[in-house]
């Protein structure tokens, strides 16, 4: 039997046995269901290799619908990255601020604009943009989705850096200031490089959320992205409307996962790289990065010496 701790107690003879009996319920469950779903399918003519074929012997299907709208949506989600990243970071230091009026506004900005539906702001900023700018009409779909995805997310992740930013411990900053750091040094040098690899899972999951929110944009604003390929090409390859979905959603699928992996690369090899480096400040750099004006001694260093 294997032992416990205090947060498990493993199971005995009785709970093992319950536990591969409610498995094997499971799984004959699953089984059926996905028959069922594949009877269906097969019933209505949805598996038919007619309905297929597109996709593996016509490059048509690829280069008129797919890869276009692939290319909008990789377009779309790739601007709102780079504009929400820096922006929610802005945004989730200016929550951390000692001053109140700088707190106080960021927050406001970030509780709004997190408390409306995404789909919401696009709706707005394509008005917006209608009314008060002269982008054509082919490109303000774009401009739009672009701007609801980064109002959006730019909030959520400004709470994921001050989250993390928050996370650390508190011997950090004090240390920092000991040495002679700044306020906006301290943020820069010590608390920022080490709360990123703790926020690269939310901000993973978030980076993935703007993929696929792209589209909303093709649902109401007729924006080109790739789930609204499924439409027209349905239309034009018979009306193989299961298999336009289902390879639509491989594509997203296998997007999220590149992220995903990326992501997950970057974030061992940041921790590889905080546990790998035991670098020690020596008095030079601490006095380049001390307050100008200010010189920081020996004795404040941990070193013998006098302090100037």
């Amino acid at each position: 039997m294997k032992p416990s701790s205090v947060l498990y107690d493993a199971p005995g003879p009785r709970a093992r046995r319950q536990n591969v009996l409610y498995t094997l319920l499971f799984l004959v469950a699953l089984a059926a269901l996905l028959w069922w779903v594949v009877q269906s399918l097969a019933d209505k003519n949805q598996l038919a290799w007619a309905k297929w074929r597109p996709f593996f012997t016509d490059s048509r299907a690829w280069e008129t619908y797919l890869l276009p709208g692939l290319e909008n949506t990789l377009i779309a989600a790739s601007l709102a990255m780079v504009i929400a990243l820096p922006l929610g970071a802005l945004f989730g230091i200016a929550r951390l601020s000692e001053h109140r009026w700088v707190r106080g506004a960021a927050g406001t900005v970030v509780e709004f604009f997190r408390a409306i539906p995404v789909l919401i702001l696009m709706l707005f900023a394509n008005a917006a943009y209608a009314k008060y700018t002269d982008i054509t009409p082919d490109q303000r779909p774009l401009y739009a989705v672009v701007t609801g995805l980064v109002l959006y997310n730019a909030s959520v992740l400004a709470e994921v850096v001050r989250a993390g930013v928050l996370a650390l411990p508190r011997g950090q900053t004090d240390a920092a200031k000991a040495i002679g750091l700044r306020k906006n040094q301290v943020m820069r040098h010590v608390l920022l490089p080490q709360s990123v690899a703790a926020m690269m899972p939310a901000i993973v999951s978030q980076l993935v959320v703007i993929v696929k929110d792209t589209a909303l944009g093709g649902a109401l604003l007729g924006f080109s992205e790739l789930l609204a390929s499924v439409r027209p090409m349905s239309a034009n390859y018979g009306a193989n409307t299961i298999a336009c979905f289902t390879v639509v959603a491989v594509i997203f699928v296998v997007l999220n996962i590149a992220l995903t992996s990326f992501a997950n690369w970057l974030e061992g090899r940041l921790r590889r790289g905080k546990r790998s480096t035991g670098a020690v400040v020596g008095a030079g750099t601490v006095e380049e990065l001390a307050t100008p004006g200010e010189h920081v001694g020996r004795d404040d260093l941990g070193g013998a010496g006098e302090p100037t």
